[in-house]
């Protein structure tokens, strides 16, 4: 064996490790962009469940009340009698869902707790009895609610098509 078989050798030992080194770290991003992928789409879920839940039971209690008080496109306020006393006043009894700058917020009266980071929109459009559009909160019978997300943590090349848009439609049980 001659130096130059021992560099040669080196050489393409050296070739197939970048070759291999290369393929590892894209099978790694594409790892990080698909795991980034679901826990938006998770996240989102978790989130339009959860409001969706309080929707349907807004204006539940003993006594009869305006469910939602504020009906903006970014902001809803609710209001659940859960202690059955006829008042709106405990805690967890009115409930605000807002965006602030990318997280969307739930505030049941022990200040606005985080919901989902990466939110890119939060829209709120609501219907009266008839299905027609309102804005005004005691015409409420409906609210279709659409929140994109976005994933944290991946780079901005890749970011563009990471993430996800839902939508649904929750109607006021108690109206």
């Amino acid at each position: 064996m001659t130096l130059s078989d021992l560099l040669v050798s080196v050489a393409v030992l050296g070739l197939l490790l970048g070759a291999a080194f290369v393929t590892l770290e894209q099978g790694q991003r594409a790892y990080a962009v698909g795991a980034a992928r679901v826990e938006a789409q998770q996240a989102g879920r978790a989130a339009l469940t959860w409001l969706s839940g309080e929707l349907r039971a807004a204006g539940g209690g003993a006594s009869r009340f305006a469910p939602v008080s504020v009906a903006e496109p970014a902001r809803i306020v609710l209001h659940v009698d859960r202690n059955g006393d006829g008042v709106v006043a405990g805690a967890g009894e009115t409930i605000t869902w807002r965006l602030a700058g990318t997280i969307l917020r739930r505030d049941a009266g022990g200040g606005a707790q985080p919901v989902v980071n990466g939110v890119t929109r939060f829209e709120l459009a609501y219907a009266d009895a008839e299905g027609r559009p309102t804005t005004d909160p005691a015409a409420v019978r409906a609210v279709t609610v659409t929140l994109a997300t976005r994933a944290d943590g991946v780079r901005q090349a890749a970011a563009r098509d990471v993430g996800a848009v839902l939508a649904t439609t929750a109607r006021l049980r108690n109206r």
